[in-house]
């Protein structure tokens, strides 16, 4: 067989080999097997398993086009210290992809904030996906979340929303407190239990702080959170409450 037939045959069973890979993923995810695991494992496997067929297709279009298998192995031999420092960076990947799989820190479509990044995400064999709430996609190594701080804002059934409010200093404590627990029971998605909290925190010569919180299905906490601050600093200004004192610096 000619070079150029070999060439020619070579792209057809890359061709070929594309549709077949296609076909045994669209299989493995109609198994029972694989419709019984969750979202993140399947996801997991199915990456695995594509990188293993591709890899076992491009040996066989190697072999087509006659290049020695010696004389490969020769070659990437001879990048040796390039090879070993990209695999040890793509195995550590791989082991953190495992390892995730294994502890379960975070589920499918949980919200997280990993290695300075936030968003919901996937799992791949060597990256995982977050996609941000102003739709911006971001991909995290695994090896990096491994390696870092996992905050997940979903895990839990139940939130709390932390604000501040500052008053006037000439303001009584005890009616400020009134006026806020009054706004945090009448916001929507708020929870009687646990009971919402708001007490004088702090404050300077110039104010004093009071802190609110509430407690809300973890789903709603933006919108609590939101609905919070806009129906407390209503119910202050309804209140006629006296806001703190500007402080002016002259040069």
């Amino acid at each position: 067989m000619g070079y150029s037939e070999k060439i020619i045959l070579a792209i057809v069973v890359l061709i070929v080999g594309k549709f077949i890979i296609s076909a045994i993923l669209n299989g493995i995810g109609r198994l029972r097997i694989s419709r019984s695991l969750d979202s993140t494992a399947r996801q997991y496997l199915m990456s695995f398993v594509q990188i293993l067929l591709w890899v076992v297709l491009l040996i066989a279009v190697i072999q087509i086009l006659g290049v020695p298998m010696a004389s490969v192995i020769t070659v990437l031999a001879s990048c040796g210290l390039a090879i070993d420092l990209a695999l040890q960076g793509a195995l550590s990947n791989i082991a953190g992809g495992v390892m995730l799989m294994v502890f379960r820190p975070f589920n499918a479509g949980d919200y997280v904030a990993v290695a300075g990044s936030e968003g919901t995400r996937s799992i791949s064999l060597f990256y995982t996906m977050l996609v941000t709430v102003d739709n911006k996609r971001l991909v995290v190594p695994n090896s990096q979340i491994m390696n870092a701080t996992i905050t997940n804002f979903s895990s839990e059934k139940l939130r709390r929303v932390d604000l501040d409010f500052g008053v006037a200093k000439s303001e009584k404590p005890a009616e400020i407190q009134t006026i806020i627990l009054d706004a945090i029971q009448g916001t929507k998605k708020v929870l009687s239990d646990p009971a919402p909290f708001a007490r004088l925190s702090g404050g300077d010569d110039k104010q004093m702080t009071f802190t609110a919180r509430a407690w809300c299905n973890s789903a709603n906490y933006w919108d609590v959170y939101f609905d919070l601050n806009q129906n407390i600093t209503e119910a202050l200004g309804n209140k006629g409450v006296k806001a703190p004192a500007v402080r002016m610096i002259q040069d």
